[in-house]
Formats: structure tokens, sequence, C-alpha cells
């Protein structure tokens, strides 16, 4: 479905050109991670607006608006506005103007993205490069807000596991062990839609390559400058679900049978993960398996036993420890016990960072290397978090995200705006005032400094951080997944 972008917004977007100020030539907003509900959760990780500029500014804004007949998208707007708020109840002149424009007269500053930015601080500066088209600038806010926070929050996810995995890798685990596979994404199905899930994934896939989400490949090549034949930008994985297992058990009777089907027949050479609790789980561990010992250690691969039932914690820790008993292993280098490499445990349903720290820390403490069992995220942790004792919902309010107007030019004279409800009295809402720099301080942290006009923001001897990314419908400025990776990781991906 072809959407004229100027309709991907609220209401009431529609009408705020006839409210600004009279000679209003230049409005400089700016969006900010204003607060933070997650203890000990001060940043939002920047990413997704490269994606955004791509998808919507450019490529939407051509396709949708500038190479259509002035007269079609004209007329397309007048029909959707009239018939819902009414007659002559918006001015249509200035959707006109742009068309005859030719151009997105925008320019997006940003910071790098994958800076971890802590909250009050800008992540990026919009504003309008032409004197007519100041009320694009915040007309733009509902589609950047609703595209953006859900897939900044989900690298916020990723990076929260992947801290877990280097803390407890780094005890237990062999050096040499990625710690970029020691989790997955398997949160598709239970996303609101599919763009949703591909977004997700793509902040997930910057701090692990494991996911079950085909499409987040596409979207890191098409609007991150990657390449999936020539780098590592994510993996899936072959598995099995209940309706495999199922029909198959219909059909033999015997759970055996399958299982040495998987390992001779279909993927004698290829790992695998089998889900095992259709019936009788620990049967499958303390039967099954060891009665198919020889084609397991003699198969080309490994087969991932994976649970899907139950207490994740206790079904992943316990499965490892009776693996062990049937199947051995070695030591690592780090004294830690690592089952046969034929033999592995997986667990992808319901594994929040709690029950992460929990598997770990019950694999440690009983002798076993963390990297005995492969964990994945579902839908649940990607969209809600556990604090207190209670799970509650990721929203843009959980980190208090908006794009804020703090500084206009009427007839050329810079005015310095701001936000600051006296109701408010958790103090976020608070807005910058007037034009902003973001840059380090003395010890290398993030920060933010504002009061600024168009003149002064250039005489700040800092090295500011809000660097062009798109001005007049082009991008200026391109980063890679890997460079991304690499800015969030300190090169440790």
């Amino acid at each position: 479905m072809k959407i004229n972008p100027l309709l991907l917004c609220d209401f009431y977007k529609t009408t705020h050109h006839e409210q600004y100020p009279a000679g209003l030539t230049k409005i400089v907003s700016y969006y900010t991670p204003r607060m933070t509900r997650i203890n000990g959760d001060n940043t939002l990780i920047m990413f997704g607006l490269q994606g955004f500029i791509k998808k919507y500014l450019i490529h939407n804004f051509n396709d949708n608006f500038f190479s259509r007949p002035k007269e079609e998208v004209l007329n397309e707007y007048k029909r959707v506005i009239n018939y819902t708020l009414g007659f002559n109840k918006v001015n249509y002149e200035k959707i006109a103007k742009l068309h005859d424009l030719g151009y997105l007269p925008i320019e997006i500053k940003a910071v790098d993205e994958g800076t971890r930015v802590p909250v009050k601080v800008p992540m990026f500066e919009i504003s309008n490069t032409h004197p007519d088209f100041a009320w694009l600038v915040n007309t733009l806010e509902s589609a950047l807000s609703c595209s953006l926070w859900h897939t900044q929050i989900s690298a916020n996810v990723g990076f929260r596991y992947r801290q877990i995995v280097n803390k407890y890798y780094e005890l237990s685990v062999d050096d040499d062990i990625p710690r970029n596979r020691a989790l997955g994404d398997f949160s598709m199905r239970g996303q609101d839609s599919c763009e949703s899930a591909i977004k997700c994934s793509a902040g997930w896939c910057l701090s692990f390559v494991n996911t079950a989400t085909v499409p987040a490949i596409l979207y890191l090549e098409n609007y991150y400058n990657c390449n999936c034949e020539y780098e590592p930008v994510a993996f899936g994985a072959i598995s099995t679900e209940h309706s495999v297992m199922n029909s198959n058990y219909a059909v033999d009777g015997d759970e055996s049978v399958m299982v040495k089907r998987l390992l001779n027949d279909i993927y004698p050479h290829n790992s695998f993960s089998m889900v095992s609790d259709s019936y009788d789980y620990w049967n499958m561990v303390d039967n099954i398996l060891p009665d198919c010992r020889d084609e397991i250690l003699k198969h080309g691969g490994y087969i991932g036993i994976r649970g899907d039932s139950g207490d994740p914690v206790e079904i992943t820790t316990e499965t490892v420890k009776r693996l062990w008993n049937s199947f051995d292993g070695s030591v690592n280098s780090k004294g830690f016990k690592v089952l046969n490499p034929h033999i592995k445990v997986i667990y992808g349903d319901s594994i929040t960072p709690q029950r992460t720290e929990s598997i770990y820390k019950i694999l440690i403490e009983s002798g076993f290397a963390c990297n005995n069992v492969i964990l994945a995220s579902g839908s649940l942790s990607m969209q809600s978090y556990e604090q207190n004792g209670k799970t509650k919902p990721y929203t843009r309010d959980t980190f208090g995200i908006a794009i804020k107007a703090t500084y206009c030019e009427i007839n050329g004279k810079p005015v310095q705006i701001y936000k600051d409800p006296k109701t408010d009295t958790a103090n976020f809402k608070k807005s910058q005032r007037g034009m902003c720099v973001v840059y380090r301080d003395e010890n290398g942290n993030l920060d933010y400094k504002d009061s600024f006009d168009a003149n002064t923001v250039n005489e700040f001897t800092g090295e500011n951080l809000l660097a062009p990314v798109f001005r007049n419908g082009g991008m200026l400025k391109e980063q890679t997944l890997q460079g991304i990776r690499n800015l969030l990781h300190g090169g440790n991906f």
C-alpha cells in the first residue's frame, strides 16, 4: 500500500502549520530519552535512525510523494483530511509547495549509532533547511517516534543479555568461544507486526548473531551496509517443532525412531536442535538419548536437546548434569566441564535476563561451563522487563522518549523556546532550551549543553557529537553494522 508520507502522522500534526507564529522560518527539535523506569539502566542505545531515514525520508518520500503527480498527491491528502477533520480545516498550499520544491528540506544531526546515550542527552537534532518549511520538522515526529523507540529498546535488551554473557563466560568459558553465539532471538511470532519483529531483531543483532527472524538480515543488509554472504550478519538454526515430532510419533509410536532418523538420514553432517518435551522429557534425556549414544557420537555436528515447558532454570541445568552422566565430556582451560561436542542443551522460551543469570550461576556452582547451554529470548523479554517482582511492558515511556522543539527563528530572529511544566513533579518533561551540543566531558562521559542559537552553537570549542547524517533528501554519513557493533562493544563483538 502506497501511503503519502505526510499522512504518516497524528491528526493534530496536520493542523499545526496554521498555529505557529507568523514569520516562522526555522524550527530545531531534539529526540531525547528523558528518563528511565528501569533500575540501574539509565542509557539507551542509539540505533534505527539510518534505517528510518533510508526507508521513510528517502524511499517513501521519493516514491510516494515527489515522484507522483502533484494533483494525485494533493487529492489523496485532501480526501483523507476533508472527510475526517472536516472541510476547509487545513491549508493545503503547504503540501503543494513542498511537492513543487522537489526535495525534503530537512537536516538531521545525530550521535553515532551504537552509542549508549544517557537519559537527558539528545540523540539527534532535526531542523528545516528552507524557511518556508519549518512546519515540516515536527510533522515527522510521529513516524520517527513510533519507528525508533522499540528498535532502540530492543538493542538495549540485547546489550543487557550480552553483559550477562560476558560476565559468566569470563568466569567459566574458554576465551576463544564466541560470546555473540550464546543467545538468540526467538521473539518473532510474539511481536505485534512483521515490521516490529524485524526491527526488534535487528536491534538484538547488535549484540548477538543468532536470530530466528529471517527478514532481520534483509533489513540490516538494506539499511546498514552489510552482506550475509561475506560477513556474520546473523545466523539461523535447523530445528524441529512439535508438529514434526508429534506426527512422526503418530506414525512410529516410538520417539527414538525419529531421533535416529534425524541423526542418520536427514542431518548426518549438520548441527540441529530437537524439541524434546512432546511427551516425557526426562525419558528422552535419561533413556532415549543414551540408547542413541553411538549415533550421536558418530554424528557430523551436534544435537541440541531443547526443553519447551516446565521451569526453564531447573530443566536446563538438570539436563546438563544428566547428559554429562551419559555422554561425559572434557574440562576446559578454566577448570569447568564441557559436554561432549556432539550434544548441547537449548532452551528458547521464557528465558529472561534473571533466569539467564540463574542458569549460569547454577552451572558454574556445579562445575559446568556456561557454553553447555544455548539460550534464547522470546517475545516476553523483548516486550517487557521484570522489576521488583513484577513484569512491566516496554513502551515509549519506559525511557520517556520525545521530540521537542527548543529553538526557532521568526523573521530570521533567533528565539529560544522550552517546556517546563510545574505539574511535572517527576521533572522529566522539562525540555532543553535553545540549540544543543552533545560532547564527552573530561571523564569521557556523554553530556550536553543547551541555550545556544544558530550562531553561538558554532562557537562551542569542543567536539559536537551531533554530526550531520541527512540533508535535503540525501544521506551525508552512513554507518555499517560492523562499525556499530564495534562501537557498542568496544571492538569486542
